[in-house]
């Protein structure tokens, strides 16, 4: 009898496991609309120190419930400071229109933070508990930059400049040639420039980028939205193609009058890593010139827009790549920390205002990834870095005089720090490939406060193939290169599974670290996982985060060592006993969708590829990333032929090759893949593709939707 009752509880369980416990199968709905979302780690929105107390903020919701709350560092209770409903009663006594979120805020001071609402910059006061408007600007204002008052607002409408302050809107520039572009980022958003518009640490003078592009060519990009459709040109410098001219203006607000830096010829160079001086007497510019293998730090008098010094003068054989202003010392004026891979990797070094060098404060064959801030006394500098591992991040401590450096975190994986002002403490939000995260509070020298957040796992209720990061070796025979394998759902060792390589394999990108895997393709490699296959994906060399040598190797010849990397890869998925190694197939986008139709067109290995919005020929991508890694169509023509992809169609012939493009791209535009296609024709090869119209570089919405399953679909048909 006692056996019988055992037998029939056993019965129950495997019924209840089977029917009522199954796991989930990821659909393609979640990949688009959940993977970021609902699908993610929970974490504290909005998590910052509120500036000058040993304060944290951070906004929760629960529904359509908003709620700002204050946590403190030496106590476990939490305070709430405003509720949507309460500050949506201030914006009705205001007459403004009820917000249906919380807003993006930001701290001003302990009391105090700023919002935006439509045209109007709004601050509140938790003390008072009041709302008041503090700056309005005009409508389409693009490029908003608050100055150090924060009242008073640079922005740009259309190509020019405008500054909001004391109740008026001034004009700071009138061009009116649409070419002549004022406020804007430049050189395409290359060498870490990421704004137009540079307030001086007073707040009593504007920097800002001009921009002359009449002498780029027009792009035509096509609306077809409408009838009949529309040309939209856009500048587009294609390599070796006339590039655009900058220079920067110094806008003086007392005065209203503009001056421009003298900074010379030819005036097709780059200028960036612009950093105002604290005296706000100079402003500090790396010029780099248009080889990209000669970069110039000068300093310039902003009265006169006259060069003053030239401090130091980086060069390489390959390329020089800037990315970082300057970062001035505290009680220091006279001294910046300066980033450079000089040595091989990205490090700090301490220089005076006069250029001179007084001493690397970082080094060893690791980089520096943020440099954090510094302590009260300016002493210390706080700096996260892949020190511990390629694949993990860290925060440290270094000593700016001596070099010696402290790691403050625990735990393998990745940790996303947020220094508090003067560097006492910090907030560390970890996670790591089997932790979805965990946000604790810290002091500044690594002791663990308190955990103030900790993650579910969100996707424990679906089915999901075990990940594994592992090394194996470059091609030539001695750099590791790191690798990931998603392993189909229900895993048997006995099977054989094909494989998914999904590759980026270009400049700038580092895939493999050791971090919760979200998002849209970490979702799309399960649900492919589900379908039962392996996805493979390995950080070749000529990727970022390992070194100098390990990017500049493909140099002037993108695509080459890319390729034999990756046929490592492969390799060692041959190896395995349970790979089919007659079902490769090979799926990237971008720098990926390059990667693929390459190893598709200049190796036998792959069956079956998908490619979006790919590079086909290096000539006609822009003149920045493309010179930095190429040089120029004219001084390396050999290496644009081997690169070009045009020249390998006909050996897509017995194999599935699907390419996807926006119509609208004007990252890698239309042309590329347009191209292809009639190279393909005038062959009689065979070729799969599809225009994701009126999309740009990336697909969203409900066509990502149509995007996902016609990749999903395809692997499955032909693989």
């Amino acid at each position: 009898m006692k056996f019988k009752s055992v037998l029939i509880l056993l019965l129950i369980s495997f019924l209840y496991s089977t029917n009522f416990a199954q796991k989930k199968d990821i659909t393609t709905q979640d990949i688009i609309f959940n993977s970021y979302y609902s699908l993610a780690p929970s974490y504290l929105k909005q998590l910052n120190w509120v500036p000058n107390s040993d304060a944290y903020a951070f906004v929760k919701n629960k529904g359509k419930e908003f709620s700002l709350i204050k946590g403190f560092v030496n106590s476990p209770k939490t305070e709430k400071l405003l509720n949507l409903e309460e500050l949506n009663s201030k914006m009705s006594a205001l007459n403004l229109t009820a917000l249906k979120r919380f807003p993006r805020i930001s701290w001003i001071n302990k009391n105090h933070f700023q919002f935006w609402k439509d045209t109007l910059l709004l601050e509140y006061s938790t003390k008072s508990k009041s709302l008041n408007e503090v700056s309005k600007i005009s409508k389409g204002a693009e490029n908003i930059q608050i100055g150090p008052d924060k009242k008073s607002v640079a922005f740009t409408i259309k190509n020019n400049l405008f500054l909001s302050a004391n109740g008026k809107i001034i004009a700071i520039t009138n061009d009116k040639n649409p070419g002549i572009v004022n406020g804007h980022t430049v050189h395409r958003v290359e060498f870490g420039i990421n704004k137009g518009i540079f307030w001086s640490p007073k707040g009593n003078y504007i920097a800002f980028y001009r921009k002359d592009e009449t002498m780029v060519t027009d792009y035509p990009v096509v609306d077809y939205s409408v009838r009949p459709a529309k040309c939209k040109p856009v500048k587009y410098p294609m390599a070796g193609m006339t590039s655009q001219q900058v220079t920067l203006g110094i806008y003086n607000i007392a005065t209203g009058k503009k001056v421009f830096l003298k900074t010379g010829k030819p005036k097709d160079h780059y200028l960036t890593c612009v950093t105002w001086e604290p005296s706000e007497k100079h402003i500090y510019v790396a010029i780099l010139n248009r080889d990209q293998n000669d970069l110039h730090l000068i300093k310039y008098n902003i009265a006169t827009g006259a060069p003053v010094d030239t401090l130091f003068e980086e060069t390489d054989k390959k390329y020089v790549h800037p990315e970082h202003p300057l970062t001035f010392v505290p009680n220091h004026p006279n001294e910046f920390l300066w980033r450079s891979q000089r040595d091989g990797w990205d490090h700090l070094y301490l220089y005076n205002t006069n250029g001179k060098l007084i001493r690397q404060v970082t080094k060893g064959k690791w980089v520096v990834l943020n440099l954090l801030g510094f302590d009260k006394k300016g002493e210390n500098i706080f700096i996260t870095s892949t020190k511990e591992s390629p694949i993990e991040r860290h925060l440290y401590k270094v000593n700016l005089k001596n070099g010696k450096i402290k790691k403050l975190t625990e735990g393998h994986g990745v940790h996303g720090v947020i220094l508090s002002k003067g560097g006492k403490y910090f907030i560390d939000r970890f996670n790591s490939l089997s932790i979805p995260g965990i946000t604790s509070v810290y002091t500044a020298d690594g002791h663990k406060v308190k955990v103030i957040h900790k993650s579910e796992n969100p996707i424990k209720d679906y089915k999901l193939g075990k990940v594994k990061i592992f090394t194996i070796k470059a091609a030539d025979g001695k750099t590791d290169l790191y690798c990931r394998m998603v392993y189909p759902v229900n895993f048997d060792s006995t099977k054989k599974y094909p494989v998914i390589v999904y590759v980026y394999g270009g400049p700038g990108v580092q895939l493999i670290t050791n971090r919760w895997q979200m998002g849209r393709y970490a979702f799309w490699f399960q649900k492919m996982a589900e379908k039962g296959y392996i996805v493979f994906t390995v950080d070749n060399r000529g990727s970022t985060n390992r070194g100098l040598a390990f990017e500049q190797v493909t140099f002037r010849h993108l695509g080459t060592v890319e390729i034999k990397d990756q046929l490592k890869g492969v390799k060692y998925l041959k190896s395995l006993p349970y790979v089919d190694s007659t079902r490769f197939g090979v799926f990237g986008w971008s720098f990926g969708g390059f990667m693929t139709t390459s190893l598709m067109t200049r190796t036998n290995v792959f069956k079956v590829g998908v490619a979006g919005g790919a590079v086909i020929d290096w000539r006609y991508y822009e003149v920045m990333y493309t010179e930095r890694y190429m040089d120029t169509p004219q001084t390396n023509p050999e290496g644009y032929k081997e690169a070009c992809l045009l020249n390998y169609v006909q050996n897509l012939k017995g194999k599935k090759l699907l390419l996807v493009h926006g119509t609208s791209d004007v990252t890698v535009v239309w042309q590329h893949t347009l191209m292809f296609a009639k190279k393909a024709a005038d062959l009689n090869i065979p070729l799969d593709y599809f225009p994701y119209v009126g999309h740009q570089h990336g697909v969203y919405g409900p066509d990502a939707v149509h995007l996902y399953n016609k990749i999903t679909n395809y692997f499955l048909t032909n693989l």
